[in-house]
């Protein structure tokens, strides 16, 4: 136990036994919602959801035990939002690709991520996208979000006349989820531990006893087998072969980056980890997220990312990786709890859209609005996400005005060529994607 201790420094961080694994338990509590969440969105896309369920479990499982035991960072990794919105609403419903070709560019993404992980040349490519714009896309992302809870709630609904509109608020469905938006808002406001997944079991709750979610058969039961899903990924590597799909892995490698790296740096600012602004072990943490990731795609779910919702946990103390490895043990455990999928509904699961899409638009405050010439790119992102109903879209149309408002302001030179290339190709995107 003595050993133990020395590798995951206790006494350095001041922490022992018992404080780590509250703080893991706090930490799993807090991410627990994407079990559930996760197979309700990917299985829009037409994919299996008990496949899916055991695929977040296990995917997040490995990332974070690995996070734990090889970097040593209290975090938790799991299939992130946002990016698995992209999967099922803009690449499989919207551009009409199949799951399986969707999730064979989700591993083409992490083969590269994980490349570039082991020759650590993430800060080279984090270097030449403007911060402005990756705080863009971050910011998109969580409009897009909220606007798919919205949506989902019954709170919006198509217009004819406006496009969109008030939905009808007085159905017993969208009464439920502005139930559970209100409770999960209180919560949030109230920093509740946990207040994203006890609004979940409210709302659930609530909507057994006016008898508009059924009753599960069971609590308990073994784990949804992963044979739907399974290596579908690897069997389909051959179908990315066309510009649009590696705009597709390109969009993945973009989003799944950026996020996760932003993520890792916020918490480890949070726990005090950074030393000199760089991150200790940045290149292990991002390691483990790149495992996650490629496993989660063999598995058969979207990227996995880092979770601000460890911040929860390093709240109650959380600073060694025996927290994180606590969290990915409880992800095996919660394998069990496959019948609860059947409660899941999109009432259920709206508040959390919702609520995420509030903490990642908090990114807004950093864009430097004073400069029209990044200020007008950063909001074609942010905009262009939800009402184009596509991140891919929205970033498309960021990534091709940016270099043109730096050109016309005589700043030419300060964009990075990357940056041109990116323009060139998400222009031939939009075209491919029109005709």
């Amino acid at each position: 136990m003595d050993n133990i201790r020395e590798y995951f420094q206790f006494k350095e961080l001041n922490t022992n036994f018992r404080t780590e694994i509250v703080a893991g338990l706090t930490t799993f509590v807090s991410m627990a919602y994407i079990l559930f969440l996760n197979p309700t969105v990917l299985g829009a896309a037409g994919m299996d959801k008990g496949a899916v369920f055991t695929a977040t479990a296990l995917a997040s499982a490995i990332a974070t035990i690995f996070m734990g035991v090889v970097a040593r960072y209290p975090i938790g990794i799991a299939p992130g939002l946002g990016v698995n919105a992209f999967f099922a609403y803009s690449v499989v419903i919207g551009m009409g690709i199949p799951w399986e070709t969707a999730i064979a560019g989700v591993l083409v993404a992490a083969l590269i991520f994980l490349l570039l992980s082991l020759f650590k040349i993430r800060e080279i490519i984090i270097d030449m996208i403007p911060e402005d714009l990756k705080i863009a896309i971050a910011a998109g992302i969580g409009m897009f979000i909220a606007f798919l809870g919205l949506v989902n709630a019954g709170i919006i609904a198509k217009n004819d006349a406006t496009l969109v509109g008030i939905g009808s608020l007085g159905a017993p469905t969208t009464l439920l989820a502005i139930f559970g938006v209100i409770v999960t808002f209180v919560l949030m406001a109230r920093k509740t531990p946990a207040a994203i997944f006890i609004g979940m079991i409210l709302t659930t709750i609530v909507g057994m006893v006016f008898g508009l979610i059924d009753m599960p058969h069971q609590l308990i039961s073994t784990a949804p087998s992963l044979e739907p899903t399974f290596g579908v990924a690897i069997a389909h590597l051959g179908d990315i072969n066309s510009l649009q799909l590696w705009i597709v892995v390109l969009t993945f490698l973009i989003v799944t980056f950026f996020d996760t790296a932003g993520t890792m740096i916020g918490l480890a600012t949070q726990a005090g980890f950074m030393k000199d602004n760089k991150m200790p072990r940045a290149g292990s943490a991002l390691m483990a997220d790149a495992i996650g990731m490629t496993t989660g795609a063999v598995l058969g779910t979207s990227p996995t990312s880092a979770y601000v919702e460890s911040s929860a946990g390093m709240a109650v103390g959380g600073r060694s990786g025996i927290s994180a490895v606590t969290t990915g043990v409880l992800f095996i455990f919660a394998l069990l709890f496959s019948p609860l999928l059947t409660v899941v509904t999109p009432e259920v699961t709206a508040p959390a859209l919702i609520v995420v899409g509030v903490l990642m638009a908090s990114n807004l405050r950093d864009i430097n609005w004073d400069d029209f010439a990044i200020a007008a790119p950063a909001f074609l992102i942010i905009i262009g996400m939800p009402l184009t109903y596509s991140i891919s879209d929205g970033i498309a149309l960021g990534f091709i005005v940016y270099p043109i408002t730096m050109m016309a302001t005589k700043r030419a030179k300060q964009v990075q060529p990357l940056m041109y290339v990116l323009a060139i190709i998400f222009l031939l995107f939009l075209y491919l994607t029109m005709h």
